[in-house]
Protein backbone atom coordinates (compact mmCIF):
# COMPACT_ATOMS: atom_id res chain seq x y z
CA UNK A 1 0.00 0.00 0.00
CA UNK A 2 1.40 3.43 -0.95
CA UNK A 3 1.68 6.19 1.64
CA UNK A 4 -1.20 8.02 -0.10
CA UNK A 5 -3.39 4.91 -0.04
CA UNK A 6 -2.46 4.45 3.60
CA UNK A 7 -3.53 8.03 4.42
CA UNK A 8 -6.83 7.58 2.55
CA UNK A 9 -7.50 4.37 4.50
CA UNK A 10 -6.66 6.04 7.82
CA UNK A 11 -8.86 9.06 7.07
CA UNK A 12 -11.81 6.87 6.08
CA UNK A 13 -11.38 4.66 9.14
CA UNK A 14 -11.41 7.70 11.44
CA UNK A 15 -14.49 9.02 9.65
CA UNK A 16 -16.26 5.66 10.07
CA UNK A 17 -15.49 5.85 13.81
CA UNK A 18 -17.33 9.17 14.04
CA UNK A 19 -14.48 11.68 13.81
CA UNK A 20 -15.27 14.97 12.06
CA UNK A 21 -12.85 16.37 9.43
CA UNK A 22 -11.23 18.70 11.97
CA UNK A 23 -10.47 15.81 14.31
CA UNK A 24 -9.17 13.73 11.41
CA UNK A 25 -6.92 16.63 10.35
CA UNK A 26 -5.49 16.72 13.88
CA UNK A 27 -5.03 12.97 14.08
CA UNK A 28 -3.17 12.84 10.76
CA UNK A 29 -1.43 16.23 11.10
CA UNK A 30 -2.87 17.36 7.78
CA UNK A 31 -4.79 20.43 6.62
CA UNK A 32 -8.60 20.39 6.42
CA UNK A 33 -8.29 20.73 2.63
CA UNK A 34 -6.11 17.64 2.45
CA UNK A 35 -8.48 15.64 4.65
CA UNK A 36 -11.47 16.69 2.52
CA UNK A 37 -9.59 15.56 -0.57
CA UNK A 38 -8.63 12.23 1.05
CA UNK A 39 -12.23 11.54 2.06
CA UNK A 40 -13.90 12.58 -1.19
CA UNK A 41 -11.29 11.86 -3.87
CA UNK A 42 -13.15 14.17 -6.24
CA UNK A 43 -12.51 13.30 -9.87
CA UNK A 44 -10.08 15.67 -11.51
CA UNK A 45 -9.40 17.50 -8.24
CA UNK A 46 -5.71 18.06 -7.68
CA UNK A 47 -4.29 16.82 -4.40
CA UNK A 48 -3.54 19.69 -1.99
CA UNK A 49 0.11 20.49 -1.33
CA UNK A 50 0.70 19.09 2.13
CA UNK A 51 3.21 17.07 4.13
CA UNK A 52 2.19 14.17 6.34
CA UNK A 53 3.99 14.02 9.69
CA UNK A 54 3.89 10.90 11.81
CA UNK A 55 5.66 11.37 15.14
CA UNK A 56 3.85 8.50 16.90
CA UNK A 57 7.13 6.70 17.85
CA UNK A 58 7.86 9.72 20.09
CA UNK A 59 4.35 10.84 21.09
CA UNK A 60 3.44 7.36 22.33
CA UNK A 61 6.36 7.27 24.79
CA UNK A 62 5.82 9.43 27.89
CA UNK A 63 9.53 9.78 28.70
CA UNK A 64 10.34 10.89 25.14
CA UNK A 65 7.39 13.28 25.18
CA UNK A 66 8.77 14.80 28.39
CA UNK A 67 12.17 15.24 26.71
CA UNK A 68 10.50 16.95 23.74
CA UNK A 69 8.66 19.36 26.05
CA UNK A 70 11.96 20.30 27.73
CA UNK A 71 13.52 20.93 24.30
CA UNK A 72 10.57 23.13 23.35
CA UNK A 73 11.02 25.18 26.52
CA UNK A 74 14.76 25.55 25.96
CA UNK A 75 14.15 26.65 22.39
CA UNK A 76 11.54 29.20 23.52
CA UNK A 77 13.79 30.80 26.14
CA UNK A 78 16.86 30.69 23.91
CA UNK A 79 15.02 32.31 20.97
CA UNK A 80 13.52 35.03 23.18
CA UNK A 81 16.89 35.94 24.62
CA UNK A 82 18.57 35.88 21.21
CA UNK A 83 15.86 38.09 19.68
CA UNK A 84 15.45 40.63 22.48
CA UNK A 85 18.86 40.48 24.14
CA UNK A 86 17.26 39.85 27.50
CA UNK A 87 15.83 36.93 29.41
CA UNK A 88 12.29 35.96 28.43
CA UNK A 89 9.50 36.77 30.85
CA UNK A 90 8.01 33.63 32.34
CA UNK A 91 4.58 32.61 31.01
CA UNK A 92 2.02 32.05 33.76
CA UNK A 93 -0.23 29.61 31.86
CA UNK A 94 0.47 26.93 29.24
CA UNK A 95 -2.46 26.56 26.83
CA UNK A 96 -2.74 23.08 25.29
CA UNK A 97 -4.62 22.93 21.99
CA UNK A 98 -6.90 19.87 21.99
CA UNK A 99 -6.03 17.14 21.35
CA UNK A 100 -2.35 16.75 20.61
CA UNK A 101 -1.17 19.90 22.36
CA UNK A 102 -2.59 18.84 25.72
CA UNK A 103 0.07 16.32 26.83
CA UNK A 104 2.92 18.60 25.74
CA UNK A 105 1.39 21.64 27.48
CA UNK A 106 0.84 19.55 30.62
CA UNK A 107 4.52 18.59 30.72
CA UNK A 108 5.61 22.19 30.02
CA UNK A 109 3.36 23.48 32.80
CA UNK A 110 4.77 20.88 35.22
CA UNK A 111 8.37 21.66 34.23
CA UNK A 112 7.93 25.43 34.78
CA UNK A 113 5.47 25.09 37.68
CA UNK A 114 2.85 27.20 35.93
CA UNK A 115 -0.85 26.59 35.41
CA UNK A 116 -2.48 24.61 32.60
CA UNK A 117 -5.41 25.58 30.37
CA UNK A 118 -7.04 23.66 27.52
CA UNK A 119 -8.44 25.22 24.34
CA UNK A 120 -10.93 23.35 22.14
CA UNK A 121 -10.69 24.83 18.62
CA UNK A 122 -13.61 25.62 16.36
CA UNK A 123 -12.79 22.72 14.03
CA UNK A 124 -13.68 20.27 16.83
CA UNK A 125 -16.99 21.94 17.65
CA UNK A 126 -20.42 20.91 16.42
CA UNK A 127 -23.93 22.37 16.39
CA UNK A 128 -25.55 25.18 14.44
CA UNK A 129 -23.11 27.86 15.62
CA UNK A 130 -19.86 26.10 16.51
CA UNK A 131 -17.30 28.08 18.48
CA UNK A 132 -13.89 27.51 19.99
CA UNK A 133 -13.85 27.36 23.77
CA UNK A 134 -11.64 27.18 26.85
CA UNK A 135 -12.23 24.25 29.18
CA UNK A 136 -13.77 25.32 32.47
CA UNK A 137 -12.04 22.44 34.27
CA UNK A 138 -8.55 23.95 34.00
CA UNK A 139 -6.89 27.34 34.58
CA UNK A 140 -8.64 30.51 33.54
CA UNK A 141 -6.72 33.02 31.46
CA UNK A 142 -7.82 36.60 32.19
CA UNK A 143 -4.76 38.69 33.05
CA UNK A 144 -2.37 35.80 32.36
CA UNK A 145 0.73 35.55 30.14
CA UNK A 146 0.06 32.52 27.96
CA UNK A 147 2.26 30.22 25.92
CA UNK A 148 0.19 28.35 23.31
CA UNK A 149 1.31 24.74 22.77
CA UNK A 150 0.55 22.26 19.99
CA UNK A 151 2.31 19.61 17.98
CA UNK A 152 1.96 20.90 14.39
CA UNK A 153 1.08 24.14 12.62
CA UNK A 154 -0.49 23.19 9.31
CA UNK A 155 -2.29 26.29 8.02
CA UNK A 156 -2.06 28.60 11.04
CA UNK A 157 -5.85 29.04 11.31
CA UNK A 158 -6.16 27.30 14.69
CA UNK A 159 -3.31 29.37 16.12
CA UNK A 160 -4.83 32.63 14.85
CA UNK A 161 -8.18 31.59 16.33
CA UNK A 162 -6.53 30.81 19.68
CA UNK A 163 -4.62 34.11 19.77
CA UNK A 164 -7.86 36.02 19.01
CA UNK A 165 -9.72 34.08 21.72
CA UNK A 166 -7.06 34.74 24.35
CA UNK A 167 -6.91 38.45 23.61
CA UNK A 168 -10.68 38.82 23.59
CA UNK A 169 -10.79 37.15 27.03
CA UNK A 170 -8.19 39.38 28.67
CA UNK A 171 -5.10 37.21 28.29
CA UNK A 172 -1.73 38.07 26.78
CA UNK A 173 -0.42 35.44 24.35
CA UNK A 174 3.36 35.72 24.59
CA UNK A 175 4.45 32.82 22.38
CA UNK A 176 3.37 29.87 20.27
CA UNK A 177 5.45 26.73 20.79
CA UNK A 178 5.14 23.74 18.46
CA UNK A 179 7.16 20.75 17.34
CA UNK A 180 6.61 21.15 13.60
CA UNK A 181 5.73 24.25 11.59
CA UNK A 182 4.70 23.46 8.02
CA UNK A 183 4.38 27.13 7.07
CA UNK A 184 7.61 28.59 8.48
CA UNK A 185 5.83 31.30 10.46
CA UNK A 186 7.92 33.79 12.40
CA UNK A 187 4.80 35.13 14.09
CA UNK A 188 1.02 34.90 13.98
CA UNK A 189 -0.83 38.14 14.68
CA UNK A 190 2.23 39.53 16.42
CA UNK A 191 2.81 36.46 18.60
CA UNK A 192 6.23 34.85 17.99
CA UNK A 193 6.22 31.26 16.76
CA UNK A 194 8.87 28.91 18.16
CA UNK A 195 9.14 25.53 16.46
CA UNK A 196 11.68 22.79 16.87
CA UNK A 197 11.37 21.91 13.17
CA UNK A 198 10.26 23.86 10.11
CA UNK A 199 9.05 21.58 7.37
CA UNK A 200 9.13 22.73 3.75
CA UNK A 201 7.96 21.08 0.58
CA UNK A 202 10.18 21.79 -2.43
CA UNK A 203 8.82 20.78 -5.84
Amino acid sequence: MSSLEDLIAKARKLQSEGHNPGQIADELNLSMETVTWLLTQQKGAEAPRDIAINWTPVSSQADMLRDISVLMLKQFFYAQEETTGREAAEPTVAIGIAQSGIPIATLIAAEREIRLAIYHPLKHASGEKPVGSLSGNFAQIAGERCIIVDDVITSGRTMKETVDYLRSHGAQPVAISVLFDKRSFNEIDGVPVHSLFRVSRID
